[in-house]
């Protein structure tokens, strides 16, 4: 196996608090290639909101440690060795649930993409993107959000043909969760949005796609593959 360094001491003087007052974000790398994680981990050692804690090497020692190292965010690799990135986020989760996890992956498919956010990450990074997008991600989901990259986004993006008007990252979020059948409120909790704005958003995709029901939009989301490797048997 090749050799990984990790860093479980905490650097006192590091990790004090920033000028705004904020902690920098403690960050987790775990990649089975030593040259990705160590080309990651020597750009987001720049910033200085940034802590490295850990770099890992497969999906079993971020499980094991976790709790130990108490990541704000975990880059995490999508196949590994021994435990792969879907179920190690699934497993992380359950132990330590703030950490916010960033899965990294040469595939750029909707079905990876898919069950990636069904698992519970809360972005979605190809390899081949600047380390500064990376950097971008982290910020991203320490402030709530989910994260995409611009080759996820255009994957998740469902094909519109007939020269409708496309649909908006936020309204392909909110199609790929009505059409498993999840109620307005549910969509709201997990969004962080109001039931209202979630009406409206449907109201507007049903016009944008030409569809008049829930069971239509569903319809259109597994005929269209946004609904593909979300673990929804229809």
């Amino acid at each position: 196996m090749n050799e990984h360094s990790q860093d479980t001491e905490k650097n006192a003087g590091f990790a004090q608090n920033l000028p705004g007052g904020s902690p920098p974000a403690r960050v987790v790398i775990v990649d089975d290639h030593p040259m990705v994680a160590e080309g990651i981990r020597s750009i987001l050692e720049t910033y200085d909101d940034i802590e490295i804690v850990a770099t890992l090497a497969n999906g079993q020692e971020i499980i094991d440690q976790v709790e130990t190292l108490a990541p704000d965010v975990i880059l995490l690799d999508l196949n590994m060795p021994q435990v792969g990135g879907l179920s190690a986020t699934e497993i992380i989760l359950e132990r330590r649930p703030e950490t916010q996890i960033l899965i990294l992956s040469m595939h750029d498919s909707l079905e990876y993409i898919t069950t990636a956010l069904r698992h519970g990450a809360r972005g979605y990074i190809l390899k081949d993107v600047p380390t500064e997008e990376i950097k971008r991600a982290i910020d991203t989901v320490m402030a709530g959000d989910r994260y995409l990259c611009g080759g996820a986004e255009a994957s998740l993006t469902p094909r519109i043909q007939d020269g409708r008007e496309p649909l908006t990252s936020r309204e392909q979020t909110i199609l790929l969760q009505l059409a498993q059948g999840l109620p307005n409120k549910h969509v709201a909790a997990a969004l962080d949005i109001s039931v209202r704005t979630v009406e409206t958003h449907r109201k507007n995709i049903k016009r944008k796609l030409g569809i008049s029901s829930t069971a239509g939009l569903t319809r259109y989301a597994l005929e269209h593959g946004v609904l593909q490797g979300t673990g929804r048997d229809l």
